[in-house]
């Protein structure tokens, strides 16, 4: 028989049950934390995939490969006999029969590499992307609304496989001594925009769902709007830019702020029909790239003091450091064209881009989830 508890008695003196809450947010940090560890590093083989395609391309290196072989193109010539076989299909492009007929094997292993280097880092790129989106998913570690985001990724992963072909094959035939500069274009595109897509989920999961829903409600439309057209500004010319070294214009005319001894470019229409002067014409191509880096810049300068009016000292912040990394990136670009485009200054120039590119969808973000600053902070 129970004993009857004195309504004098203290509370205090029985145990209570204590609540579990927040159980739910411990199990969605967990798997947030885990998961943007995994896509940090999908974030930064992509950035070294994007570098090191592009010292394929500086290199001459990106035909060497003939034949697309998702499987068996993983392993590498393992003997003279195969690495021979290998020489010999090279030695059937033009750009070996017009260019690179004086190659030996020994010269041949040399821009092999660079290719087969650059095949492999996709296919490691391909591999962490499947251990990782399965993993999580079978263990039930995948955020709530994020499956779609995750797969996103591995699809556009898969495209960009393709795409790398297709680039490839436009250099196998004709009289073609390099990939097609449209199509080198597209490739380093959507490089751009996987890249662009695993960063915004970085820092997306950086902070707590509900954190981010309260943040939209601050979110400050001007500034993510001027971003927005920053972004898109930014990865037009970056999409110019491949254009550029598509067809080696970048080393064509080296004077600065003139371009071949005018300020206008030289035959601007030389090519028939006039459209394909767009990507073909070295001096119109690099003087779009110029005129677009100069308008990229008047709008940054629009994008600063706009991105300063926040109220919110992180956003100001991200604004001001995405306008001096493309400042310097402007800088960079008028000194590759002095010196002529040498390997290690272009890819430099490339590197930078993907900052500068990175650090703009950065301020966005940070227009659209606004992280809120003290009285005292500002």
């Amino acid at each position: 028989m129970t004993q009857k508890r004195s309504i004098f008695e203290e509370v205090g003196e029985t145990a209570k049950p204590q609540a579990q809450t927040g159980v739910i947010d411990r199990a969605r940090r967990g798997s947030r934390k885990g998961v943007r560890a995994w896509l940090i590093l999908l974030f930064v083989m992509v950035a070294a995939m994007i570098i090191v395609g592009g010292l394929t391309r500086l290199t001459d290196s990106g035909l060497s490969i003939t034949e697309w072989r998702p499987l068996t193109g993983a392993l590498p010539p393992m003997n003279e006999a195969a690495w021979q076989a290998e020489f010999e299909r090279y030695q059937q492009i033009p750009q070996f029969e017009l260019q690179n007929h004086w190659m030996t094997l020994d010269d041949f292993k040399s821009i092999y590499w660079w290719e087969w280097g650059h095949r492999q880092l996709g296919r490691a790129i391909g591999l962490v992307w499947a251990i990782g989106f399965f993993g999580f998913w079978a263990t039930g570690r995948i955020p709530p609304g994020w499956h779609s985001r995750l797969v996103l990724i591995g699809a556009l992963g898969g495209v960009q496989g393709a795409v790398g072909w297709w680039m490839v094959a436009s250099g196998l035939e004709g009289t073609m001594l390099s990939v097609a500069s449209y199509r080198l274009a597209t490739h380093l595109g959507l490089a751009f925009i996987i890249l662009g897509f695993i960063a915004w989920f970085v820092l997306s999961l950086s902070r707590e769902e509900r954190d981010l829903m309260q943040a939209r409600r601050l979110r400050e439309r001007r500034q993510f709007g001027v971003a927005t057209g920053w972004m898109h500004f930014a990865f037009l010319q970056i999409l110019i830019g491949a254009l550029v070294a598509g067809i080696d214009a970048g080393r064509s005319y080296t004077d600065w702020p003139t371009i071949g001894g005018g300020w206008l470019p030289p035959d601007p229409w030389m090519i028939s029909p006039a459209w394909r002067n767009f990507l073909e014409n070295p001096a119109l191509v690099q003087f779009v790239h110029r005129c677009v880096g100069y308008l990229l810049f008047l709008y940054s300068i629009m994008a600063l003091l706009r991105g300063r009016r926040s109220a919110h000292r992180a956003t100001r912040g991200a604004f001001t450091v995405a306008f001096a990394a493309l400042t310097g990136q402007v800088a960079l670009g008028i000194y590759t064209v002095m010196t002529g485009a040498p390997a290690q200054v272009a890819i430099l120039h490339q590197m930078l881009a993907i900052a500068v590119f990175v650090l703009i969808l950065r301020a966005r973000f940070l227009a659209a989830y606004p992280i809120a600053s003290t009285i005292r902070g500002g």
